[in-house]
């Protein structure tokens, strides 16, 4: 009996891990139904009845919303009324469009990852892993996203960034993320940004994390360093005072400031050209006694003092970094060693970020 209990127990851990694609597929279905939205708007709470009008759907397919809700329900990104009426849970109201200042739109993450462009690259996981690369030189295969789709992540994020595509997609995920990481940095660790009159943002994008710092620290000079063709694109409706952009390339030169700034950079690359991004940080920014830091925003991996589930997220991110990019996320003797190869000194890591972690490090 115990034999055929743990067998049991054995197909059933399988069907969880081989299903939970499902969970996503139904989240992702809900967005492009703007269901967050409707019951948002709704002002509250509402009926299936009320949903299935809303969405014009017919109502031979009410139940099949309804069992959709249900396991969305069951996930936490709804909640239930003792009448059985649907209302938001605080993950699906990430979920609405950005239409309040106190509400950021994580929706194109989850349109992002789930996208056919980076769904393509599980399919050949197994033949990526066993592929020989012979020629060095040869690049096409570095990443399983290559052999899937032909190119890298970088050829589609410069080939589409202009349209409605990939490209677009990407920066917009880039943006959300910053928006909500620059007002949980800029209201929790203030004391980060003390002392410093100046701070260059590197791969900073749009500069949605270096304006986020400007309004909340005016007296600190930020600059946005990105490649020329990302920072053209921008045309503020009305300049930000103490915010520039540079067009540039970090792994051959970093503009000079107090600090340099990293946020979700090193975990796209591998350790090589991590380690020349972080000397041209040192570079820039001037030594420990006057100043001088790098401010980084990554996972740090840590599987003693984290739940299983973070920990679980952390790793799945960790495979998505090497499937698409050939990057990584670290565990702190992993960090420290990338801080040590760069010509640092110290550093000093606040988990205070969820998922990800500040990380000051200090040259000599």
């Amino acid at each position: 009996m115990g034999e055929n209990i743990e067998l049991l127990q054995a197909q059933a851990h399988i069907w969880k891990y081989a299903f939970k694609y499902i969970n996503s597929m139904c989240l992702k279905c809900i967005v492009e139904l703007g269901i967050p939205d409707i019951i948002h708007n709704h002002g509250q709470p509402m009926s299936l009845s009320q949903l299935v009008e809303a969405l014009h759907i017919k109502p031979s397919k009410a139940q099949c919303l309804n069992r959709l809700m249900r396991l969305l329900l069951h996930s936490g990104f709804f909640a239930q009324t003792q009448s059985g009426f649907f209302s938001l849970t605080p993950p699906s109201k990430l979920l609405l469009t950005q239409n309040h200042k106190t509400i950021f739109d994580i929706k194109p993450v989850l349109i992002l990852t789930l996208s056919p462009l980076m769904m393509a690259p599980w399919q050949t996981m197994s033949n990526w892993l066993c592929s020989q690369d012979d020629d060095q030189q040869d690049h096409r295969y570095s990443t399983a996203f290559e052999m899937a789709n032909g190119k890298s992540i970088w050829d589609y994020v410069i080939q589409e960034e202009e349209s409605c595509g990939f490209g677009k997609l990407f920066h917009q995920t880039l943006v959300c993320d910053s928006q909500l990481i620059g007002k949980v940095v800029t209201s929790e660790c203030g004391e980060m940004f003390e002392g410093l009159t100046s701070l260059v943002d590197v791969g900073g994008g749009v500069g949605a994390m270096a304006k986020a710092i400007v309004e909340a620290f005016p007296h600190i000079t930020c600059i946005v360093l990105d490649l020329p063709q990302v920072v053209a694109n921008q045309k503020p409706q009305q300049p930000i005072q103490n915010l520039n952009f540079i067009g540039g390339d970090m792994f051959v030169k970093i503009p000079p400031a107090n600090a340099a700034l990293l946020k979700s950079i090193l975990h796209d690359w591998n350790d090589e050209e991590c380690i020349q991004i972080l000397k041209n940080c040192k570079d820039a920014i001037p030594s420990r006694a006057e100043g001088g830091k790098v401010i980084i925003i990554e996972m740090v991996l840590d599987e003693k003092e984290r739940d299983k589930e973070s920990i679980e997220t952390q790793l799945c991110c960790d495979v998505l970094m090497m499937t698409a990019f050939n990057g990584r996320e670290r565990n702190e003797k992993e960090w420290k060693s990338l801080f040590l190869a760069a010509g640092f000194s110290d550093y000093n890591i606040i988990p205070i970020l969820g998922l990800r972690s500040l990380i000051e490090v200090y040259p000599y």
